[in-house]
């Protein structure tokens, strides 16, 4: 089922390029190694505001977690420093989970939203294909059990292959 889901993925987000604008990428797909390890798509909706798409998925010995999510951004150039920019914004996410080691949407299962901020450091390499990204992810947490209240130990290093 995972690869299913990152076949699906990959194929949305080749869907979803087009044309180059006047930011040094347009779209990008790849991972962001954080918490949890997601999988994720940034389309540049004009020059300076981007959409992020993620899905991620976390195991822990007492539960687990698959979440899906987007993220709306608002990107500033660094003045000084070609194709770094930092950006902010805000989102949400929806939260499955389960208590157990078996991982599925049964009645063992959950629902949890969460309403995250943004803010980051993004850079695009140059002479190669290649885009990084640094973020800080506060979340608040809106359901039951262990996925409720404030998080602000969140974010990410995001490393995504750009679509130009």
């Amino acid at each position: 089922m995972k690869k299913l889901f990152f076949l699906f993925a990959f194929l949305g987000a080749m869907f979803f390029t087009n044309a180059i604008q006047a930011q040094s990428y347009n779209s990008a797909i790849g991972l962001r190694l954080g918490y949890p390890i997601s999988v994720s798509y940034k389309k540049f909706l004009n020059e300076s505001n981007a959409l992020e798409l993620f899905a991620g998925y976390r195991g822990y010995s007492f539960y687990n977690w698959f979440n899906v999510g987007a993220l709306y951004q608002i990107h500033k150039p660094i003045n000084g420093v070609d194709n770094l920019q930092w950006y902010f914004g805000g989102g949400a996410s929806a939260f499955f989970y389960n208590y157990g080691n078996d991982f599925d949407f049964g009645d063992s299962g959950s629902f949890g939203l969460g309403l995250m901020g943004n803010l980051g450091l993004d850079y695009k390499f140059p002479d190669t294909p290649i885009n990084l990204s640094a973020d800080w992810v506060p979340t608040i947490f809106i359901g039951n059990g262990y996925l409720s209240g404030f998080g602000g130990g969140y974010g990410a290093l995001s490393v995504r292959y750009t679509l130009n």
